[in-house]
């Protein structure tokens, strides 16, 4: 089975439209392109990558799938879309014709209207996605785990993935509200989970691997092995670790399950869920 890193992404840095990597974030402060990431992933033995959004605009879409249509390894595209026009079906149609766009995200950890995923404009955009056969991933703060739950209840034949575990503050060692909220998300089981994003939520020069311990576990328990996905968050994750330290980190913690259950979290469970050829 193909093993894939379901969570990466590429950019050509512009200071202004990637304001978010600010002076802290000098080592991501460049581009990132696929010939830069597929030695990192032949290196770790991946045979393969989904690329997510990081810019929410059309152009966005064009240029992750002339990456997609350039390079092999990358398996699938997960763009955005305005999923609050009122035009979104037809939108949805023209974009269904691209085999390597799989769903869409939209970057709502950001919005000032924590809820803006519970909008009527923003659940008729999710209510299309299932008829030309999209995902949705879901990024968010743990603060909006329960509007993500609520989300997912009113489309229990859609397709979502939580990215990221929701952010906890690991470096702070809080569990208790993310905890509870994360499974109550999971009792949804049209809801997937990527184990990425991890390091960035620690301290990012002093962590440790049984810093992680805790917020897994809970992850685990609550999706179990056959909704969980390895993500890198590359190259994100550069600020506070390498791809060979992300990847080792899980491997880590997953090495203790069945050889079938590794095969399902490094590749069979983003193959079905997104639909990879």
């Amino acid at each position: 089975m193909l093993k894939i890193d379901a969570h990466q992404h590429f950019w050509k840095f512009d200071e202004i439209r990637d304001s978010w990597i600010n002076a802290d974030m000098a080592v991501i402060r460049r581009d990132f392109m696929p010939a830069d990431l597929k030695p990192l992933l032949v290196a770790n033995g991946i045979d393969g990558c989904v690329v997510v959004q990081s810019d929410q605009t059309p152009a966005e879409n064009e240029f992750q799938l002339q990456n997609a249509a350039d390079h092999d390894f990358i398996k699938g595209v997960v763009g955005w879309v305005d999923l609050q026009s009122e035009d979104i079906e037809a939108e949805l149609a023209r974009l269904s014709a691209f085999e390597k766009l799989k769903g869409f995200r939209h970057i709502l950890q950001g919005e000032a209207d924590r809820a803006l995923m519970l909008k009527p404009a923003f659940l008729n955009g999710i209510s299309k996605l299932k008829e030309f056969g999209f995902t949705y991933d879901i990024l968010i703060f743990p603060d909006q785990l329960k509007y993500a739950a609520e989300l997912v209840s009113l489309f229990p034949d859609q397709l979502f993935v939580l990215d990221h575990i929701a952010k906890p503050d690991i470096k702070g060692k809080i569990l208790e509200d993310w905890e509870e909220d994360m499974r109550n998300l999971a009792k949804f089981d049209n809801v997937y989970c990527k184990v990425s994003g991890l390091v960035t939520e620690a301290d990012w020069a002093n962590w440790k691997s049984e810093d992680f311990k805790p917020y897994l576990d809970v992850v685990f328990e609550a999706f179990g092995p056959e909704r969980l996905m390895y993500g890198s968050d590359w190259p994100v994750c550069l600020l506070a670790g390498s791809y060979e330290q992300v990847k080792e980190l899980v491997n880590q913690y997953v090495s203790k399950f069945s050889d079938e259950e590794q095969g399902l979290f490094w590749g069979g469970n983003a193959i079905r869920f997104y639909n990879l050829k």
